[in-house]
Order: C-alpha cells, then structure tokens, then sequence
C-alpha cells in the first residue's frame, strides 16, 4: 500500500494546453445545467402535490445520484484544467474511487427499481397501490443506496491493498480503477477478477430485470385498446428506455475490457458522456417526454408570475 502523502497526477483528457480555458468553460456550463435541471428536478417532485407517486419518488433519486456523480468528478476536473500541476492527493484519488463505484452501482439499481415501477403501473396497473406502497417504494430506495455504496467501500478496499510506489500519473481526469490498476506495482489479478465480477454481474444483472420488463410493457402497450392510454404509457416508458441505453451502453464499454492503455484512451470519450452528459440530459429527457413534468413546471412558473 502507498503512503497518504503519495498524490497522483491526472493527465486529463488532453495534454494540449490551448484547449485547456475551453474545456473548463465547456465542462463548466455543462455543470451548472446539470445541477440547475436535477435539483430543479428534485424541488419539483418533492414540492408539486401532483407528483407525489412512487414514479417520480425513484425519479428524485435518480436525479440526486445523478448530481452527485456529476459533483464527484467536475469540480476537481475543473481545477486541473486551470492548474500547471493537475495533482489529486491519494485520500482524495481513493475517495473519489469509492463514490464513483458506490454511485455507479446505485445509479443502476435505482433505474431497475424504475422499470420494476413502470412494470408494475402498466401490466398490473389494478394492484400497484399495493405492489408500490411507500414502504415497498422506500426499501427499493434503501437497498440501491446500501448495496451500491457496500460494494464501492468493498472495491476502495481491494484498491488499497495494491502498492503505488511507481508511476503517478493516472492516464485519465478522474480516479477511475482501470486506470489505477495500469499503474499498480503490485499484482492485480484479483482485481481485475473483483471489477469484471462486481461490473459484469451487476450490469447484467440490472439490465436482465430491466429488460424483462420492457418485454412485458411492450406487450402490455400493444395490446392497449384505448389510443391514448398506449400513448401515455408509451411516453412515459420511453424516457426511461432512453435513460437505461445511454447509461449501459457507456458502462459495458468502460468496464467489460481487460485495463490497458488502450482501452483507458478508448474509454474517456465513453466516461465524459457517462459523467458529464448523461447526468447534464435525464432531466432534459424525462421533462420533455412527461406531460406530468411538463404541467408541474407551468404551474411552477404561473405560480411564480402570480406571486
């Protein structure tokens, strides 16, 4: 194990140095609309009495997830792209590896929790009331947070076991395990056995479920007599189809690789989206597909107007 007083340095996603101001008024905007839109988001759910069902509960902690997952990178980020020497101390390399995991993991189980709801309002719509009680809603809730931060504390832990007594300079903009592992001195097969067991299983295992009730939606849509009800379930269905591809489709491209440097040069493209964009669009998304959403944000602004 290295010394707490080792630091790394982060090279970022360039080393060309006139790109620098642009990046950081890029990936600045960038997070000032995505903390706008999900605490925004969150405010809205939490204040308008007409979103107050388990649909818009998941959504507020995705939302929640989401902005601390932007938080837990840009900042840091954005210091380096101002700074000669991108420098990030080993307790704050570690810390930011274990949200990143923890974070990561609930952000999937919050969007299964999410399929399991919208499965349950659209095939079984006579027992929801039951089936999404706040109790039921709450320990859904409970269980992405306590598994997901579980598994990064069990991640961060393994890490640590491994020795930095070598290179410093992490080939990407954030303390990402890939990268890390490429330059440990030590052994890291059971590492890399711990990443692709705890990513490819959770992965799968979160999409299968999701998957499995977008068949059952699917079908439950088709067979809808009413025009406007397979529109709204539709409507409602495909924000969360749009969120689920951006979100697996940039983690099975980050993760079920062997590290090399290769593949952390391929996966930064992968990791801005995945970070920085995918948090910046899902309330974009669920705002501009939800008429429920969109309501609430009129009645939001005519309340202001009138006051």
């Amino acid at each position: 194990m290295s010394s707490p007083n080792h630091t790394f340095i982060l090279l970022g996603l360039t080393d060309r140095v006139e790109l620098q101001p642009v990046l950081f008024v890029v990936f600045l905007v960038i997070y000032l609309i995505t903390v706008f839109g999900n605490v925004s988001m969150i405010l809205l759910i939490r204040t308008d009495s007409k979103l107050q069902t388990p649909m818009y509960f998941f959504l507020s902690h995705l939302s929640f997830v989401d902005l601390c997952y932007a938080t837990n990178v840009t900042p840091q980020m954005l210091v380096n792209l101002l700074s000669k020497r991108k420098t990030i101390s080993f307790l704050g390399c570690f810390i930011q590896f274990d949200f990143f995991i923890s974070l990561g993991l609930t952000d999937s189980y919050m969007l299964t929790a999410m399929a399991y709801d919208r499965y349950t309002a659209i095939c079984k719509p006579l027992l929801y009331g039951s089936k999404m009680s706040p109790g039921v809603c709450l320990s859904l809730v409970a269980t992405s947070y306590t598994y997901g931060f579980a598994n990064g504390l069990a991640q961060t832990i393994l890490m640590l076991h491994l020795s930095f007594c070598g290179p410093n300079e992490i080939n990407h903009f954030y303390c990402a395990d890939p990268p890390l592992l490429v330059l440990a001195f030590s052994d890291t097969h059971v590492n890399e056995t711990a990443m692709f067991v705890v990513a490819g299983s959770n992965l799968v295992f979160s999409l299968t479920i999701i998957l499995i009730s977008y068949i059952f939606i699917f079908t439950a849509i088709l067979q809808m007599r009413s025009p406007e009800g397979r529109r709204k379930a539709f409507s409602t269905w495909w924000a969360h189809l749009t969120v689920v591809t951006m979100f697996y489709g940039t983690l099975f491209w980050m993760y079920l690789r062997p590290p090399s440097e290769a593949s952390v040069e391929q996966t930064k493209i992968a990791a801005v989206f995945y970070i920085f964009l995918s948090p910046m669009l899902n309330p974009l998304i669920y705002s501009l597909w939800n008429k429920d959403v969109k309501r609430a944000i009129r009645r939001f602004i005519l309340l202001g107007l009138t006051d």
